[in-house]
């Protein structure tokens, strides 16, 4: 089977001010990447809308009626900033539900045999939003939203999140560090904004896992975070769906982070992540685009990442 890309036009509605890091320009250069020959063979298929109710599943009701109803509408008129990173415009919300939509199709086809993995470029990110709170360039968190749909519309029980964005998933921990059949796995640069994902946080249950590093680590440092700590946990946790917050923003290259990673490391990552699912779960895997602010470098690691899928 083949590995889906799904994505929409929408996420590239998403416009940030001038000078922001998160931006058009982003997405189209993941793209571009990804329509090569090398590529042909991955299955592109347009993200549907989250729905209102699916969103309200994993967020507060008054934090989507906020972002939709009150915040989504003022943004028709131009930018309402969230907090002192994250910006609605006019496409902003649009955006959002595609993103959240994108997982859940992708859940839905691997569940289905459609395709065996996928990957979801899309924006704006997700894994910096909690259950009360959009920050840090996220809305609606996105994998989270996908967990609780494999669980209620697949009947799975217990769904891993493996984050490897440079920032801690601080969203992502704080929806699932109550449920013990909820795990999220991140390493992440520290200290760094959010300020979250100490080595000591583990969850209701173990279910937490964060394996911090220290400004200017490299490739070497990150395996071993990853061979000593994260995928042994994976395995033990035996997960029914995994899917992967991939941001990559840890990448030598990028402006907002100091460590010292390059496409390769990504692509042994997701390797390594997709050996432990081929055991776990047959191979059940979905990852969504997180971070990422150099363009090149985000586009070589992209393109590591889905060769890396389409090969498990």
């Amino acid at each position: 089977m083949a590995t889906a890309l799904i994505t929409h036009p929408a996420c590239l509605g998403h416009v940030t001010p001038d000078g922001h890091p998160e931006r058009v320009a982003r997405l189209a250069a993941v793209l571009k990447a990804l329509r090569t020959e090398e590529f042909r063979l991955l299955t592109w298929l347009e993200a549907p809308e989250a729905s209102r109710e699916g969103l309200a599943a994993v967020h507060s009701p008054e934090l989507v009626a906020f972002l939709i109803d009150e915040a989504g509408r003022k943004a028709g008129e131009g930018f309402v900033g969230i907090d002192a990173d994250t910006v609605l415009s006019k496409g902003s919300i649009a955006a959002a539900l595609r993103a959240a939509g994108a997982v859940q199709r992708a859940i839905d086809g691997v569940m289905a045999g459609e395709f065996i993995n996928a990957f979801c470029p899309i924006r704006p990110p997700g894994h910096h939003a909690e259950r009360d709170r959009a920050m840090g360039f996220c809305l609606f968190n996105n994998v989270a939203i996908g967990a609780h749909h494999a669980r209620v519309m697949h009947g799975l029980k217990r769904i891993a999140v493996i984050d490897f964005d440079v920032h801690h998933g601080n969203g992502t921990q704080d929806i699932f560090q109550g449920d013990a059949d909820l795990f999220y796995a991140s390493t992440h640069q520290s200290p760094l904004y959010p300020g979250t994902g100490r080595a000591s946080e583990h969850g209701v249950a173990g279910n937490i896992v964060n394996a911090p590093l220290p400004s200017g680590a490299d490739g070497e440092s990150f395996r071993a975070a990853f061979r000593d700590a994260i995928l042994p946990a994976l395995a033990g946790f035996a997960p029914d769906f995994v899917l992967i917050s991939a941001g990559f923003d840890a990448h030598k290259r990028d402006p907002l982070a100091q460590l010292a990673l390059d496409e390769t490391d990504f692509g042994w990552a997701t390797k390594e992540i997709c050996a432990v699912a081929g055991k776990a779960c047959s191979g059940r895997v979905v990852s969504a685009l997180e971070g990422g602010y150099d363009l090149e470098a985000l586009a070589a690691s992209s393109a590591a990442h889905v060769r890396a899928l389409m090969e498990a």
